[in-house]
């Protein structure tokens, strides 16, 4: 059964929703083009977009997505989210304060045939720090 760009793309967020990698992974193909530009990661293959759900849902395990729109253009379908979540391990180098996450972010989906073959992933790095109570973002970390 044939697939609209939409409908892969809004299986792939109803797999991260519920925090299943697996489900979301299913309709991404094995050399998807990933591009996560807050973390200047740029790479191909599914392991490189499992690492980024695997890290957002392990850091937050309770995780919830707010879909705000959703662009359908032919191939390309843009959906514009809120991330939340309390932290509950170390995400991006910043320590587990267990602080509340809440990071507005575009999702860039090229889809071919009922796969999707790239992602590009946008938000605010520094919101996402300053959510995260880290102080300066040359020192992440406490070493």
């Amino acid at each position: 059964m044939t697939t609209s760009p939409r409908q892969t793309v809004e299986a792939f967020i109803a797999g991260f929703r519920l925090q299943d990698v697996d489900a979301a992974l299913s309709t991404v193909s094995g050399d998807v083009q990933v591009t996560v530009y807050p973390l200047q990661l740029s790479d191909s293959g599914k392991p490189v977009i499992s690492k980024v759900l695997d890290d957002i849902v392990v850091s937050f395990p309770d995780l919830h997505l707010t879909v705000r729109n959703v662009l359908e253009l032919g191939r390309v379908v843009v959906v514009e989210m809120k991330i939340e979540g309390t932290q509950a391990a170390d995400y991006l180098g910043a320590i587990n304060q267990e602080k509340h996450l809440d990071v507005d972010s575009a999702w860039r989906f090229t889809v071919t045939g009922d796969a999707i073959t790239g992602i590009d992933v946008y938000w605010c790095q520094n919101q996402l720090y300053r959510r995260l109570a880290v102080k300066r973002t040359d020192q992440v970390t406490i070493v």
